[in-house]
């Protein structure tokens, strides 16, 4: 526990990437292989399912140490972190070093055979423990029991210190650190091997991410300016899915959603589907909720995901297809330094063959929509090429009258992709770009408010926005992010002498504010009073122009569900 808990306190410390790539690197080279292991689980962003509540452990650490519970809340309203705060309160416990454990003896040993236990045999277990460690370890501990363990570092750093750790290439790495897999001294040998395993048949690629394009660089101007010719770029629809990985090798079919989660089963017809694909092929694309030759909002979609079972009978009501853009292997061959228009011809070709295949029809042109290829057929449903706007178009007003016309073809924008780009897992900025659509807008009446976490634990501000319905003021929608540091204490500061009622954390305020709010999508609920759920809603501004009585309906909101799927003209 000692070096991982050191290793936790470098990163913590340092917002060098250098720095802490070499902080891991030097902790894989000297801890044993299971700890190793155990260390990439939780750097990689995985956690443990919760073990113990914060407040259980809050009220032990009050007992042991006789401090009173009210100031224990005192103390976290100015922490914002039940471990930290526990650990900081534990100072004044003495402590008494027992024979030092590694991470995964603690974790397999001792914290995991915890669960299930009764209260007062974890209670007693919880504080002879915090005796045994100084502060870091405790606070580490704590976080281990709570699930709430957090390493300040991404994927891609983790992928470069086990990639020096092991002296092989990061593509090897990211592939095999991709998926689903358990923390053990084998896994981590087989890790830094030298040889493929057999695991690494059925391992995706880690996924190459776009940036957003931000104000003021989205005009004709700015994008000539900064991204240069339009022929030099590919223009396809920013799907509205789950991000996708399918993987076919040898015989082997898997696919992987964005967070290494396997989707094979919750998804049969692409799972059948792929398996008309060559051996040695990997597509990167999108599960869309699909129906006569249109894709269908999220809100269909996830009846899907939520689907653990009784899934032949929900595909029947909510057809999906896997929108491909990407070819990441042909013939196990690896195809990412490959250009774009490269892959891209590929792709095409191979879906080409795909629907050649037998169990496909002949492909039936339809010009209904800008999705191609338009083709009906069991494997064609179901495996499609996304659609480009564009490929080495001459203008980029051609690119921005797509993007106009991406709601009503339910997509979120556009995707711009230099067609000279390799396929870099990651976030690299400069080769990919997401040029989304305008978010729907709505003035509505701040409601209600409560504490955030972290950092803001202190402070008020996550919040509850209503719009009106005849009289009464509805909640539809919270949001906490959009407003500067000085907004956001102006805000804090107003609620506490504007609270009407309190509901535990939540203060019921004067309906005074109106803020102006931007979401993604709409749709109908049954689960919200207002009956409509808005998805990604944030602050876009206050509106101090604006008396409560001026905000928006929910009708104003129910009209947004025709608006943003209206026929294409």
């Amino acid at each position: 526990m000692t070096p991982f808990a050191a290793l936790f306190a470098a990163i913590d410390a340092t917002t060098s990437t250098t720095a802490k790539v070499e902080a891991m690197r030097a902790y894989l080279a000297s801890a044993p292989a299971a700890d190793a292991a155990w260390a990439i689980y939780f750097l990689t962003g995985r956690r443990l399912t919760r073990l113990l509540s914060a407040r259980a452990i809050g009220d032990w650490v009050s007992d042991a140490t006789g401090v009173p519970g009210w100031l224990m809340q005192e103390c976290y309203a100015v922490v914002g972190d039940g471990a930290e705060m526990a650990a900081l309160v534990l100072d004044q416990m003495p402590v008494a070093p027992d024979a030092p454990l590694g991470l995964a003896a603690w974790l397999e040993t001792r914290i995991q055979p915890l669960r299930g236990q009764p209260p007062e045999r974890q209670r007693d277990a919880v504080l002879a423990w915090l005796r045994q460690l100084p502060r870091w370890e405790r606070f580490t501990l704590l976080k281990l029991l709570t699930g709430e363990l957090r390493v300040g570092v991404s994927q891609t750093l983790v992928v470069r210190a086990v990639a020096a750790r092991a002296g092989l290439p990061v593509t090897t790495i990211a592939g095999r650190l991709a998926g689903a897999w358990t923390p053990t001294a084998a896994w981590f040998d087989a890790l830094i091997g030298a040889e493929a395993s057999a695991d690494d048949l059925s391992r995706p690629y880690q996924f190459a991410l776009a940036s957003p394009l931000e104000p003021g660089r989205d005009t004709l101007e700015a994008l000539q300016e900064s991204l240069g010719s339009p022929s030099e770029w590919q223009v396809e629809w920013k799907w509205d899915g789950i991000r996708a990985q399918i993987v076919r090798r040898a015989d082997t079919v898997a696919l992987w959603s964005r967070g290494d989660e396997v989707l094979t089963d919750r998804f049969p017809e692409i799972r059948d589907a792929a398996r008309t694909l060559p051996p040695g092929t990997v597509l990167d694309g999108e599960i869309l909720a699909w129906h006569d030759d249109a894709p269908l909002p999220f809100a269909a979609l996830q009846q899907r995901i939520a689907r653990q079972q009784q899934i032949a009978r929900v595909a029947k009501s909510v057809p999906v297809a896997f929108v491909a853009y990407d070819l990441l292997e042909q013939e196990g061959v690896d195809l990412r330094d490959r250009p774009l228009a490269d892959r891209r011809q590929r792709l095409e070709s191979l879906l080409r063959d795909v629907a050649a295949h037998p169990m496909a029809p002949a492909p039936v042109p339809d010009g209904r929509l800008p999705f191609d290829p338009p083709e009906s057929g069991p494997v064609t449903q179901v495996l499609r090429a996304s659609a480009q706007v564009a490929a080495g178009a001459d203008t980029w007003e051609t690119a921005a009258a797509a993007r106009t016309q991406a709601r009503r073809y339910g997509v979120e924008g556009l995707m711009l992709k230099r067609l000279a780009s390799p396929y870099v897992g990651g976030r690299r900025r400069g080769d990919w770009w997401k040029w989304k659509i305008e978010p729907f807008t709505i003035d509505a009446v701040l409601i209600y408010a409560q504490p955030g976490s972290g950092k803001r634990a202190s402070l008020l501000t996550d919040y509850t926005f209503g719009l009106w319905d005849g009289d009464e003021l509805v909640p539809v929608a919270k949001a906490y992010s959009g407003l500067t540091n000085d907004e956001i204490a102006e805000m804090d500061r107003w609620i506490r002498r504007h609270t009407v009622e309190r509901f535990g954390p939540v203060r019921h305020v004067e309906p005074v504010h109106v803020m102006e709010l931007g979401f993604e999508a709409i749709a109908r609920s049954t689960r919200h009073r207002s009956g409509v759920a808005v998805r990604f809603p944030r602050i876009l501004r206050l509106r101090p122009d604006k008396r409560a009585a001026d905000a928006d309906t929910v009708a104003t909101l129910r009209a947004m569900i025709r608006d943003q799927r209206a026929p294409a003209g």
